[in-house]
């Protein structure tokens, strides 16, 4: 059994690290806010963006865009976007996991275009090509680094680099709960069903079409971006206060087993007493 002293050791730094994982916990649940407020800010211009696309994809005439044109699929590109660190739970780990068995599960060729540095670094030991890398995005991304991704994006597609564009991202629902998700973003696909109401557009369709979809991708990847940046927040927090949780927990036991030696050091030494005063008898 471990000495007095050196359990007190051990209690020492537990709690030492009960408070960082306290303090990280706290500061997690205040970028977790403000991440939720951007994503929420977000959401809705996205819906309606894809909701005029619609109504411009119905409209009669027959409209031709490099971003709609449908090629044979040869070359699959995955845009995976994870963490730049680490710390928060299961969200990069089941992002991965579920990009590595498509990845396994898809015919053609795949190449990746990594957004942060946990999907880069798991990737980069495998044979998967990179066509791209964006790390170092920050808390708060901005939608000018979406915008720079979107245009490498859309030039890999219009070179013929890719055929069909994923994103890979987690869904935030709730801190406790992140969905890994896989969402086409290339080539823009015209809904199916019926016409709705008839609307008219002025300029022609084509050229709002022209002016909207790359406004589309971007939107998109910069939506996959909140939605991954409030999951890292959620879960972090998470995972942080169950470190807090089991801190504790450890620093009750520790407590009880150093009271355990200190009780067995006191009965060894009464035991010495009491042996030394009956042998001068």
């Amino acid at each position: 059994m471990a000495g007095v002293r050196d359990i007190r050791r051990r209690i020492r730094g537990v709690r030492n690290m009960q408070q960082i994982t306290k303090a990280m916990k706290m500061v997690s649940a205040a970028k977790l806010r403000k991440a939720q407020q951007k994503l929420s800010a977000a959401r809705p211009y996205a819906n309606q963006l894809q909701g005029v696309l619609e109504r411009l994809a119905q409209a009669p005439g027959d409209t031709v865009h490099p971003l709609l044109v449908k090629r044979p699929v040869q070359k699959v590109v995955y845009v995976l976007i994870t963490s730049d660190r680490g710390l928060c739970g299961g969200y990069n780990a089941n992002l991965i996991r579920m990009t590595s068995g498509l990845i396994a599960e898809t015919p053609q060729e795949v190449k990746l275009v990594a957004v942060g540095r946990r999907g880069r670094d798991f990737f980069r030991r495998g044979k998967i090509e990179f066509l791209a890398e964006f790390v170092a995005l920050g808390d708060e991304p901005s939608y000018n680094q979406a915008k720079e991704i979107a245009q490498e994006v859309v030039r890999l597609y219009e070179q013929g680099d890719a055929d069909e564009v994923y994103l890979m991202y987690t869904e935030f629902v709730s801190a406790i709960t992140q969905r890994p998700t896989r969402v086409k973003l290339l080539p823009i696909e015209k809904p199916e069903g019926k016409q709705g109401k008839q609307y008219i557009f002025e300029p022609s369709p084509d050229e709002i079409l022209a002016s909207l979809l790359p406004k589309y991708v971007e939107t998109q990847i910069f939506r996959s971006i909140l939605e991954g940046k409030a999951s890292e927040q959620g879960a972090r927090m998470t995972a942080m206060s169950s470190a807090t949780d089991n801190a504790k927990d450890v620093i009750e036991r520790l407590s009880l087993a150093m009271n355990r030696a200190r009780q067995a050091a006191i009965t060894k030494e009464i035991s010495e007493i009491v042996g030394g005063a009956a042998a001068l008898e």
